[in-house]
């Protein structure tokens, strides 16, 4: 495996036809009201919130990464909500160019390795060193020179193994379900690839320390937290998927910490929802749920605009 492919896998979710006949009197037309859809997409058991205005429904699915298979829900019910939407948004993937795949070669060691010579006792607490030695020693890995991202990934994704055993994820399966419906697809604008890695290449090491004690302590609980994320997304229980120690994690690394990127992922997904609330008929928006339910975070900035948000609890 070459040095690029190396870094890129440690950077490493039914149509309705209406009858044609004869006589325009008897023609009807079959599309699910408002109320229909919403009852569609909340059979899925994905949680989600409506905002209804004089004018039509927004319907905000919270999405988690790595759905468990375990998790008992009803993507089919998901998949029937979106081809009967005016319109989806959901999130766009960054743009990386060919351009950038040279950025990687020559700034992966930025993003990749600590500084200089420098190791991670320079930057860590003697508590904190001590409990990544426990885990070096329990996995047979050396964190001691890797940059503190790249450690907290290898840790969440391989020692914690939690994208394994998953279905497919809500942005997926309401993307395709939206192409194949003909139904409007919309996104945030997407980051552009070189501004990723620049921002990622110039981060301080010690931006990323809290990352790492993240994903040492969802490390340190086990397996057992993934089952238990994906029972309380489930089970509509908001506060427990926050305070769950792997969606912690998750959401105090990069890029959702970052004070630029992570702001400005908030801010385009307050403005394109605050939008969809103008138009007519129904909105299906997934939304990842940390983006939502976080403190300040969207629903918080919806409600302070007096939207009507109708839905769980999300704090």
């Amino acid at each position: 495996m070459n040095r690029t492919s190396r870094f890129a896998v440690a950077l490493a979710p039914i149509f309705a036809f209406t009858s044609l006949v004869s006589w325009p009197a008897l023609a009807q037309d079959t599309r699910p009201s408002q109320e229909e859809i919403i009852v569609t997409a909340q059979r899925s058991g994905a949680p989600m919130w409506t905002i209804q205005t004089p004018t039509g429904t927004v319907i905000l699915v919270g999405e988690i990464a790595a759905v468990p298979k375990s998790t008992p829900w009803e993507p089919d019910r998901l998949t029937d909500a979106a081809t009967s939407a005016d319109r989806v948004i959901i999130r766009a993937q960054p743009k990386f160019s060919p351009g950038d795949v040279f950025r990687l070669i020559f700034a992966g060691g930025k993003i990749t390795k600590l500084p200089g010579k420098t190791i991670a006792a320079d930057y860590l607490t003697v508590e904190q060193r001590a409990r990544l030695a426990v885990l070096e020693s329990e996995y047979d890995v050396d964190y001691d020179r890797r940059s503190f991202l790249m450690s907290s990934f290898d840790l969440l994704a391989r020692r914690l193994d939690f994208d394994n055993k998953t279905t497919k994820d809500p942005t997926e399966i309401v993307r395709k379900a939206a192409e194949r419906a003909d139904v409007p697809v919309s996104q945030p604008e997407r980051f552009r690839g070189e501004d990723l890695l620049d921002n990622l290449a110039g981060a301080d090491p010690q931006s990323h320390i809290p990352c790492l004690e993240a994903a040492m302590t969802a490390t340190e609980a086990g397996q057992g937290i993934i089952a238990q994320r994906g029972d309380a997304w489930r089970n509509r229980e908001i506060p427990a998927v926050m305070a769950n120690p792997l969606e912690i994690a998750l959401g105090t690394c990069w890029p959702w910490a970052d004070d630029d990127v992570g702001t400005e992922i908030r801010d385009q997904w307050t403005g394109m929802i605050a939008d969809a609330a103008k138009d007519s008929g129904v909105t299906l928006a997934v939304v990842p749920l940390r983006v939502l339910a976080e403190k300040d975070g969207v629903l918080d900035q919806l409600e302070a605009r007096d939207f009507p948000i109708i839905g769980p609890e999300w704090r």
